[in-house]
């Protein structure tokens, strides 16, 4: 597709579908291409909950349809006289019909057929750093699955593997932010050894968008990461810092971990899952062959940013002080 003007308030014919367009990362992904011009389709499993997405972009510019990607017809619907088509569908653990096979690889891959079939001009398919065939892991198994199958049903499609994502809505800043809160405790899981490469949602939506442009190598695969890696311990420091609270850091070996997490993964919003251990004994970060090659946000142009400009305007609210004890500062794109 042609590359979007920038401009807001200006209209294009182009028609982009966003599967998981009501998500934390696709209502920024909606935003970025609203703000491009595009007429953004939004296909989500309630539509009716997704009516927030509208003041993001012009009148009749954004509309939500329903779709399930465990069935092709519904596929098929949200897909018809796009232009463009966005994968960003994923979860985090299993529940009820939502298994990682039907959701991150069958999915992906009825929506790459389905959009090939309708000739569609664009795809951008988000899946994650870590994703692997050989992984121990039922998540990373089933995004690599997807990013396979992707690719097979429609060749040029653009695939975009994030490391941990942070932003307002985000699972992780916010999860251990309100587990500081109540807990004494912080766990360190494998040690807190394990290191991450933080990126803004704001920043995988500009890449998503990019794709959409057609300004990324059709057929390959990016690795978006922040300005730093850092490690798991790491992490709940800063968060301890930003929620000004002092808390015990808990180093909890991998299989006493595995434990916990057996009991942990049966409550309806699982705090850790068996497989969510599986995961955290590998880095999560850019690979050195994707700096290498410019597949990552650097590499396209994007200057990513730190998660000091933006986490502390969200985990405020976690203060032991409240959340006005610091000057306001304002999160880029928000």
């Amino acid at each position: 597709m042609a590359a979007g003007n920038g401009k807001t308030g200006y209209v294009k014919s182009e028609l982009v579908t966003v599967f998981g367009g009501s998500g934390f990362i696709g209502r920024h992904v909606v935003r970025a291409l609203a703000r491009r011009g595009y007429r953004v389709r939004a296909a989500v499993r309630r539509p009716d909950l997704a009516n927030f997405l509208q003041p993001l972009g012009g009148v009749g510019q954004i509309h939500a349809v329903q779709a399930n990607i465990r069935n092709r017809a519904s596929i098929d619907r949200a897909v018809a006289g796009s232009d463009a088509v966005v994968n960003l569908v994923g979860i985090l653990y299993e529940s009820g019909r939502q298994r990682f096979d039907a959701v991150q690889s069958f999915g992906p891959d009825a929506i790459a057929v389905s959009a090939k079939e309708a000739g569609v001009g664009a795809m951008v398919h988000v899946s994650a750093i870590g994703a692997d065939s050989g992984s121990s892991s039922d998540y990373a198994r089933s995004k690599a699955a997807g990013e396979a199958a992707v690719l097979q049903a429609y060749p040029d499609a653009v695939i975009l593997r994030p490391s941990i994502v942070f932003g307002p809505e985000d699972d992780f800043f916010n999860r251990f932010g309100a587990m500081a809160r109540l807990s004494p405790v912080l766990p360190l899981i494998g040690g807190g050894k394990t290191r991450f490469q933080p990126v803004f949602v704001g920043d995988v939506a500009e890449a998503v968008a990019r794709g959409v442009d057609g300004n990324l190598k059709s057929g390959s695969v990016y690795e978006l990461g922040g300005p730093e890696v850092r490690t798991f311990q790491q992490l709940m420091e800063y968060i301890l810092e930003v929620t000004d609270r002092k808390r015990l850091l808990a180093p909890l070996p991998f299989e006493i971990a595995r434990l916990k997490a057996w009991f942990l993964q049966l409550l309806p919003n699982p705090l850790l899952t068996v497989d969510q251990v599986r995961q955290l004994a590998h880095d999560n970060v850019v690979s050195e062959a994707a700096i290498k090659d410019g597949r990552t946000l650097e590499g396209i142009g994007i200057d990513p940013h730190a998660i000091e400009s933006v986490v502390p305007t969200y985990l405020a609210r976690f203060r032991r002080a409240g959340q006005f004890t610091e000057p306001d500062r304002a999160a880029p794109g928000l």
